[in-house]
């Protein structure tokens, strides 16, 4: 028996939304849709020009892994979490924020020197998010942050794609994928952002190793930028030689699932989306949840939907647990 469902390792940030129009992207210089890391001052500049355009969320500890973490928690998967926050102010609410999310991490040993990083994310009119993101202390993730004890007794090791923005990063994903294999460990990535995967591809091929995954979590344009290929069909059908299973997200369409044999097509719940920011993330935590919990493919691909889309109908990047808690019920 391993002690928990998922090990995560990813970058820490504190989330911070904020609703923009496509003007103040424009006037901005900002590239709609993607992740962009920025220095501290780029974004305190931001920053300081959306003053009182908050959407009223409250910050919270996040990163694309830790929300996913977090989501899979709520439904009631046990899970650790590998990062690397300061010790400031930031860094120790994001450490309370974790921990109260019932998540264990290494963090519980010790912050770090510096600055934590920070996540600017802005809503668009029509949902979509934007992410400016000042990477402070996590910039240096490394080896050193991984717990391989806690690791080698985890069903999965799930590593967040936006760690191959730094040589560091992609070695402790290599050093803790060679573990995992060596330990009966499962090991998913997440390939996290379009932007990300078009300029660092070379970088996903050293975190994926030579070994296929066994699991890969991606969208449509993540899916083709990675391919090279324009059609979905025919990248799904590539993705076969990088892992063994893999679901594609497809937004209001639902997902594409490769289960090891067959495709499976999975239908989204229709609902008026508000802020897409955090629906992949909770994606895979809900569908991570389901396969570790006795689910198979197409029910923890109904249940991720479900999630993911409830999750887009309000502000902020995850749900309360009250409310994955009633989703898994439903579903069920």
């Amino acid at each position: 028996m391993k002690k928990y469902d998922i090990y995560g390792m990813g970058n820490a940030l504190v989330d911070m939304e904020f609703k923009v129009s496509d003007e103040f992207l424009t006037d901005h210089l900002i590239e709609k849709g993607l992740m962009t890391l920025v220095e501290k001052e780029r974004q305190d500049h931001l920053l300081k020009a959306l003053s009182g355009n908050n959407v009223g969320h409250s910050r919270a500890c996040g990163g694309s892994a830790a929300n996913t973490i977090i989501g899979a928690t709520q439904l009631g998967a046990k899970t650790f979490y590998s990062c690397k926050v300061a010790d400031d102010e930031t860094g120790e609410f994001y450490k309370n924020d974790l921990l109260a999310n019932g998540v264990k991490s290494n963090i519980e040993q010790g912050l770090y020197d510096g600055e934590t990083g920070k996540c600017l994310v802005m809503i668009s009119d029509d949902a979509e998010r934007t992410m400016n993101t000042f990477l402070g202390t996590t910039a240096t993730y490394s080896d050193d942050q991984l717990d391989l004890a806690s690791l080698g007794e985890s069903k999965w090791l799930y590593m967040e794609g936006y760690l191959v923005t730094g040589a560091a990063g992609i070695a402790a994903c290599e050093t803790a994928r060679d573990y995992a294999r060596k330990n009966d460990v499962k090991v998913a990535l997440t390939f996290s952002d379009p932007g990300i995967v078009g300029f660092f591809k070379d970088g996903f091929k050293k975190m994926i190793g030579s070994e296929k995954l066994d699991l890969l979590f991606c969208n449509e344009e993540e899916a083709k930028s990675f391919t090279g290929l324009d059609n979905i069909d025919d990248a799904f059908n590539a993705l076969k030689e990088v892992s063994h299973t893999f679901a594609i997200t497809a937004g209001a369409k639902g997902a594409y699932l490769f289960d090891g044999n067959e495709r499976l097509n999975v239908s989204s719940p229709k609902v008026t989306a508000m802020d897409t920011n955090g629906a992949g993330d909770l994606f895979a935590g809900a569908f991570l949840y389901g396969i570790t919990n006795g689910l198979n493919y197409a029910q923890a691909g109904t249940l991720a939907c479900s999630c993911s889309a409830k999750l887009v109908t309000q502000y902020g990047p995850r749900l309360e647990k009250e409310t994955t808690q009633s989703i898994l019920k439903e579903v069920l």
